[in-house]
């Protein structure tokens, strides 16, 4: 399928003409049928036609989309949101697709919630139809337009469009009209350990904390410098300085451990020359760099003696 261009919000997507639905008669023409189809069903009590063009869908009978990237809504916005709604209410049309008996949203789940709270019965929608990619792609665009994701969940969204529909970085920069940079840093968050993405999702440590963090390799380290930007209030600035001096202390300790692996691939190396040339096991034993001793196994009085002229003969 020609993936489409979605990077310059939903009416790139579907045109003007569906997000303005007075000025669609494409639009009209659908409500006219689904009013049909309604009344066939005997449930055309369930959908009217307003006077914009628009549907008319009762809120118990939309569901939220299970791939909304989604999963945070803001109690004080949706409460605000709500109010707001009470007053005038809902000024932009939810866009929706038929499921069965009951309308999955493809936009507008925060408009859905407030309403439901703001006691509304019904809300505006407009109904298509969209693949399951389509439907992701502007559930997302709607969120990042907003700046309603968090950066983890949009970080997922993004991570999840690659996994299942192959689609590259460079292309969702595309669709969500931001650089393929921004792309690539949401999603590398999510090497962090889970526990540090949670405060993230929580506010508890901002995206350039999250950023910071990822100099660290160690998981356990990771843990920790979070556990020190939380109760310690460290700003971005700070908490790049620690990780910094992490990573120095680290590898401080590591330099002694990675010399002496050094010195065992050394010795390794010389056993192995050594066993091939003398035709029997040999171990080499380091006291420290410069001592030790080399301990050559027989197995018969014949092969002793054998080893014995071989070492003459280096004389």
């Amino acid at each position: 399928m020609a993936k489409k261009g979605l990077g310059k919000g939903l009416g790139a997507i579907f045109g003007e003409d569906i997000i303005k639905e007075s000025e669609n008669e494409a639009v009209k023409a659908a409500v006219r049928r689904k009013k049909a189809a309604a009344a066939e069903e005997g449930s055309a009590e369930t959908v009217e036609e307003n006077p914009t063009g628009r549907l008319m869908v009762k809120v118990a009978l939309i569901e939220p989309n299970k791939e909304q990237p989604r999963v945070d809504f803001n109690e004080e916005q949706m409460a605000e949101l709500a109010e707001s709604i009470k007053k005038r209410g809902v000024l932009q049309p939810l866009l929706v697709q038929k499921k069965g008996a009951f309308y999955e949203i493809i936009a507008g789940e925060r408009r859905w919630r407030a309403a439901k709270m703001a006691g509304l019965k019904e809300v505006p929608v407009v109904v298509g139809e969209y693949s399951r990619q389509e439907s992701m792609e502007i559930a997302l665009i709607e969120n990042v337009q907003r700046a309603d994701l968090n950066p983890i969940e949009e970080g997922r969204a993004y991570q999840q469009l690659i996994q299942e529909f192959g689609l590259k970085q460079e292309e969702i920069a595309e669709r969500v009209a931001k650089n393929r940079t921004t792309v690539a840093n949401a999603m590398r968050l999510l090497k962090l350990d889970e526990a540090i993405q949670d405060l993230v999702i929580n506010n508890m440590i901002s995206s350039g904390h999250a950023r910071a963090l990822l100099g660290l390799d160690d998981k356990e380290l990771q843990l920790k410098a979070a556990k020190m930007i939380v109760d310690g209030g460290l700003s971005v600035r700070e908490t790049e300085r620690l990780v910094k001096r992490m990573v120095r202390e680290a590898g401080e300790e590591e330099k002694p451990k990675k010399e002496e692996n050094s010195l065992n691939l050394i010795y390794q190396n010389l056993e192995e020359r050594m066993k091939t040339i003398m035709g029997t096991k040999v171990t080499i034993h380091n006291k420290d760099k410069n001592k030790g001793r080399v301990e050559i196994e027989y197995y018969s009085e014949a092969e002793l003696e054998r080893i014995v002229e071989m070492i003459e003969s280096i004389r």
